[in-house]
Order: structure tokens, then C-alpha cells, then sequence
């Protein structure tokens, strides 16, 4: 006999999630969703004798109405809500009986908190992707169909286990507040590299207010504009906040310019901002429950004194309403660093991740090609509690479950790994020539100019027009230069991921046609799928709409197939994912109109205009065009970096 579950109300942005979410394609863009407050999915899920990663629902403020053909055991949990089995009151945080043909109503949040979940005896039945049954509604993949529950849907519950149901104890019921604590570590970039000492005394000494554009990509808070220690990002960016790409960690605190945003768990994998403190794996649950208006202070920990990331051992420290802490690491968030052929630095980013960063802070084809070494290691002993592996342009941040690989022990592991590198400047590797349609300056991006002008910030110097900004960052003398450089560019995959779902953020490989430009700030809360930009020195083609910061060039076709399974076209390896690493992308011009057909074609499974041919890149090889290229580059890079200053001074005389 199959149970059912008919939605009758869907309550608001009600999806399904399961634990630990979709794990082990960060390096791709694929962020892991899952419940926003773990904890409280978890606890509800150990409460009916199901494993505590049991497809689930959870809704934002607003609880769904849910009828059952069959009896089912359910357990509702996080925010405290009115909770009804045909119409009569149960309570949270205890299974309860919904007999046959009856409906369970659960109601508004009444604060504090802004979550609730309804896991149910058996979780529910919802096809996998990649792994998972958690919702990425912004990649409309995973749950059900994709999406938020509308109203009529059908959910099936799956098989109860014989575990008996018990209610969750009140002691590990999470305390919820409205002036939160979030438990934190140093790094991976504070000062004095990146943070004066005064930005992150006052980081720790702020209750910061949560802003109400916050989701589960981030959680937006308002408080003071940092110092900052540096001038500008170089070739990452005109903003001190500007960094080469790295991964990010979940309940990263990330500054994009001097706006400080908390990482979700359907937030980006890599990008280039930086991040003084992450939330510690035991403490972002709260992140979940975190509601307009509410106050977050941040509190610095001993990474090695973090709580465990177990369900249990978590809910025994989260009914306090406070951090008990009597300080952090006091090492800057540098774990170590190393000296050598190739200087190494070991930053933590949270209880569970190191970031290995590689030289200085350059755009060096040889940083890129020794994370590459030490990623295809990594990758092939895979030790056990390695979690994930995402390398950015000159890092690659090691996911670890520290209950089982203790980053201690990681940094033996990542120091005898180094010993064995040895040189990686002979580096060779497959590289497609990608070949791809680029309509200039489309429609699309100037709308999402238009929007972000009206509704966000409308005296930018990159407004009303990116291109033309980019031109003055980069000393040239007319727009058409822009556009010569861009096509006449091969700009070589580094990363995936930049903005989500394989999105590469990319270079060129002569330094001549490398434009520099700054990215938003803040940043654009809306940017059309595909849409072509530029931040620093790097180029990213956006996976998906969402956020962004890079100035706008033009638009092209999908990097990611929304059609499931993959199995035409450009996407016929059998992955949704289009590029890989190190291949090389160039653009031919094609007018808007045309572009809107070859993606209509690639959608439905044909070519769309993407051409690709094997090949090979060679690091001594392009060692040698450099070093015969030397005089005009240096040329080139003069005139770039006086327009570059030129364009900073009128940036601080102008207060933006």
C-alpha cells in the first residue's frame, strides 16, 4: 500500500530537502541545499525512527496543509507554529498520529525563528539527481519537479523503518531568539592581510542586523563598512574585497565590496570576495532561523574545541542561547605556511575546511597547474572523511568531516603530499577549444543594468553601460577595442562553478587581451542565465539567474542542460555539465535574436551553435609565447594600469 500525501495549501517556499544534501560536486558549482536548520530536520527525522537524512519538507514563515490517504506518523519541528490534525491542536517536536483521509494544518511562524520542518514516518519517496533528493530551486533540479510545492501536488511517503518513534527531548529542543550568537572561527582571510585589526575587532564587538533580502543562498546582514587593509584587489578587482577566486564554505561571512553576507546552504561555491570568519559546522543550523531584523554577534572559538557535527552532540549545546567561548585561535586564520619552490599557505575556512593557497596573490598559469597536482592526488588516495575537493585560480579548499579526518591530521596529510609534487611546471593536459555564440551588449544584460540602477544602486560608475566602464578601467580608446579584445581572446577554464551549475570562470591566455575591470557593489541580485562578465581579470558565463557582480559583455548560450537525463547534443558525455577544467573558450558574434534560436536548439537536445575540438595545453609551451611576447605585454600592462589608477581616484572622489 502507497501513501500519499496531497498538498492542499503549499505554505510558502515549501520544498524537499534531505541531509546532508547533494555532496561532492562543489568543485562543479553544485551547492549541497538541505535543510537551512539541520538541526531541527535532523532531530524530527531521529524522533521517527527514520535516518536523520530522511527526505523531508521545509517551508519559510508559512507551513503547508497536507492531507494523508493512509495513517502516518509525522513530527513537525523549528519555529514555533500552530500545528492541527484535523483541526484538533498537537504539539511540536513529538510524533502524532494523521489517520487516514486526515489533514495536518501547520500554520504561520510566530517567531522567534523563520523555518519549520514536517518529516514524516518513512520520508518521502522523490527521485534522486546527482545523488540527492534536496531542492535547488534556482537550479530547478532535485525535490519535487524542481520547485516549491504548489498546491494539488502529490507527494508519496517511502517505507517506515522498525525503529520505534520517540519525542525529542526537551533539552535538545534548539533555543530560538531574536539576538543570536553564531560561534565562529578566524579565517580563511582576515588581517592583516586583508582586514586591519580595527575591521575585526569591530566585526566581533557588532550586532549586526539581518537584512530582509536574505534566502538560502545568504543571509544578508547591515553593520559597519570595514577599514579594510589594502587599497584595492589588483587583478582580482578594483575593491579591496576583491580576490583571486577560492571556494567558499558554507557560513562563510563574505564580504561582497562591504556588504557582509552569510553563505547558505544554495549559496555559490567559488567566487572572489574575501571571508574573515566562517560559522562553525555545529552552529549553522541558526543560520536557518535567522529572521529579518533579528542581531547576529559573532563570536570567535577555538576551531579545535568546535562541537561536534552530530545531530545529538550539536542539540546538547543548541538549547543554550549563547556561545560559550573564551576566545579564538588568535592566529589569523593561518594554519600554517610553507616555503619552497612554491610558497604554500594552509588558511582554515570553518572547523571542516582548509584552503591551500599557492604563492602570492598573482594570476600565474604555473599556481594553477601545481593545485592541479595537488587535486589529482588528493583525488586519488581519497582518505577517509574527505569530503570534497574545489580548486579555485590559485587554491584548492579540502572538505573534511572533522569527526573523522581531523584537520590536524589533514595538514599532515597535505604536507607529505607536497613533498611529492616536485615540479609542476611541465604540466600538460587535455584542453577542448570551445568555441561559442556571444550576442554583444544583449537585451537581457541591459535590463538587468536597468533593474539593478532602479533598485539597488544608481550612481555605480560601471551604470548605465558596463562596457563602457570597462573601457576606461583598461585605457582603451574606444568601445570597438572592447569588442575586438573580447573576440579576439582564449580564455582558459580555471574553475567551475564561479556563479553555480559549471559556470567557469575563465582567462585569457595572452595577458594582452586580459581586461580588468572591479566588480559590483553590492552586488546585482538578479542576472540573466548565461549572461557573459567580466570581474578582475577573469571572465564567468553564469550558469543560472541569480546575484552577481561581474560587469556585463554580452550573453551566450546554456552551460548547464536543464533537460534530464543528458544525453544530446554538446551534453552527450552524460553530465549536465557543459566545460571542464582547462579548456579554452572563444566567441563569435551572433545578433540577440539569433542567439534566442540557438539556445531554443540546444534545449531541445541539438547542436546550438557550440563547436568543440579536442587539443592539448602546455605549460612550457606557453611559457615560451610569453617569454617571446615579453615587450608588448609589459607595453600593454603600462598603459592598463594607469587607466586602471585613473579610474580608482575617480571611484574615491566620486564615494563609491
Amino acid at each position: 500500500m502507497t501513501t500519499k500525501i496531497v498538498v492542499e495549501r503549499p505554505g510558502m517556499l515549501t520544498t524537499v530537502q534531505d541531509y546532508p544534501g547533494r555532496v561532492g560536486y562543489w568543485q562543479i558549482g553544485v551547492p549541497p541545499s538541505g535543510p537551512m536548520d539541520d538541526l531541527s530536520f535532523r532531530l524530527g527525522n531521529i524522533a521517527l525512527g527514520n535516518d536523520e537524512g530522511a527526505p523531508g519538507l521545509e517551508s519559510t514563515m508559512a507551513g503547508p496543509s497536507l492531507r494523508f490517504t493512509d495513517t502516518t506518523v509525522v513530527c513537525v519541528t523549528g519555529a514555533s507554529v500552530a500545528v492541527r490534525v484535523d483541526g484538533n491542536v498537537v504539539p511540536q517536536w513529538r510524533p502524532v498520529t494523521v489517520p487516514a483521509g486526515g489533514v495536518l494544518d501547520v500554520g504561520t511562524v510566530t517567531g522567534p525563528g523563520l523555518r519549520v520542518y514536517v518529516l514524516v514516518q518513512g520520508g518521502l519517496d522523490v527521485p534522486e539527481f546527482l545523488g540527492s533528493t534536496a531542492t535547488f530551486t534556482l537550479g530547478r533540479f532535485g525535490g519535487h519537479e524542481g520547485r516549491a510545492l504548489h498546491e494539488s501536488d502529490v507527494l508519496v511517503v517511502g517505507t517506515a523503518t522498525s525503529r520505534t518513534a520517540t519525542g525529542v527531548p526537551s533539552e535538545h529542543i534548539p533555543a530560538l531568539v531574536t539576538r543570536w550568537q553564531l560561534a565562529v572561527t578566524e579565517g580563511p582571510h582576515g588581517a592583516p592581510e586583508f582586514f586591519t585589526r580595527v575591521d575585526m575587532d569591530t566585526l566581533y564587538d557588532t550586532d549586526y542586523e539581518v537584512h530582509f533580502n536574505s534566502d538560502r543562498t545568504g543571509v544578508r546582514l547591515v553593520g559597519p563598512t570595514p577599514q579594510w587593509a589594502r587599497a584595492d584587489g589588483g587583478e582580482a578587482g578594483l575593491h579591496p574585497s576583491n580576490i583571486h577566486d577560492n571556494a567558499y564554505s558554507v557560513g562563510a561571512l563574505d564580504f561582497t565590496g562591504d556588504t557582509p553576507i552569510l553563505l547558505g546552504p544554495d549559496g555559490p561555491s567559488l567566487g572572489g570576495f574575501v571571508c574573515p570568519v566562517t560559522v562553525v559546522s555545529a552552529d549553522r543550523w541558526k543560520l536557518g532561523q535567522l529572521a529579518p531584523g533579528d542581531t547576529v554577534r559573532f563570536v570567535p572559538v577555538r576551531a579545535a574545541r568546535a562541537a561536534s557535527r552530530r545531530a545529538l552532540d550539536v542539540s546538547r549545546r543548541a538549547g543554550l542561547p549563547f556561545v560559550g567561548s573564551s576566545g579564538g585561535d588568535g592566529d589569523d586564520g593561518v594554519l600554517a605556511r610553507r616555503d619552497g619552490h612554491t610558497a604554500v599557505t594552509y588558511r582554515r575556512s570553518g572547523d571542516d575546511n582548509v584552503l591551500v593557497e599557492y604563492g602570492d596573490m598573482t594570476l600565474d598559469l604555473a599556481l594553477r597547474a601545481r593545485v592541479h597536482a595537488l587535486h589529482r592526488r588528493l583525488d586519488a588516495e581519497r582518505p577517509h572523511g574527505l569530503l570534497d575537493l574545489t580548486p579555485g585560480i590559485r587554491s584548492l579548499q579540502v572538505k573534511v568531516d572533522p569527526d573523522v579526518l581531523p584537520v590536524r591530521s589533514l595538514l599532515g596529510l597535505l604536507g607529505e603530499i607536497e613533498d611529492g609534487i616536485g615540479d609542476s611546471n611541465d604540466l600538460e593536459v587535455p584542453s577542448r577549444h570551445v568555441r561559442l555564440p556571444l550576442s554583444w551588449d544583449d537585451p537581457a544584460t541591459r535590463e538587468a543594468i536597468e533593474r539593478y540602477m532602479h533598485g539597488v544602486r544608481s550612481d555605480a560608475p560601471w551604470c548605465p553601460w558596463n562596457i563602457e566602464f570597462i573601457r576606461r578601467m583598461n585605457g582603451l580608446g574606444t568601445v570597438a577595442d572592447v569588442f575586438d579584445t573580447v573576440f579576439a581572446a582564449e580564455y582558459m577554464v580555471l574553475g567551475l562553478g564561479d556563479v553555480y551549475l559549471g559556470a567557469p570562470v575563465a582567462t585569457p591566455l595572452d595577458p594582452r587581451h586580459r581586461l580588468v575591470t572591479t566588480k559590483y557593489n553590492p552586488a546585482r541580485t538578479w542576472t540573466p542565465e548565461n549572461a557573459v562578465g567580466i570581474g578582475g581579470a577573469y571572465l564567468c558565463i553564469y550558469g543560472m539567474e541569480g546575484p552577481g557582480g561581474y560587469q556585463f559583455v554580452g550573453r551566450t548560450t546554456q552551460v548547464w542542460n536543464h533537460r534530464h537525463p543528458q544525453s544530446a547534443g554538446p551534453f552527450d558525455d552524460g553530465t549536465p555539465w557543459l566545460l571542464r577544467f582547462f579548456d579554452r573558450i572563444s566567441w563569435y558574434p551572433v545578433e540577440p535574436d539569433e542567439l534566442l534560436d540557438l539556445r531554443a536548439d540546444l534545449a531541445a537536445g541539438r547542436g546550438g551553435g557550440v563547436q568543440i575540438t579536442d587539443g592539448a595545453f602546455s605549460l612550457a609551451d606557453h611559457r615560451a609565447f610569453l617569454d617571446r611576447n615579453t615587450a608588448s605585454i609589459d607595453a600593454f600592462r603600462t598603459v592598463q594600469s594607469a587607466a586602471f589608477a585613473q579610474e580608482r581616484a575617480r571611484w574615491q572622489a566620486g564615494g563609491a
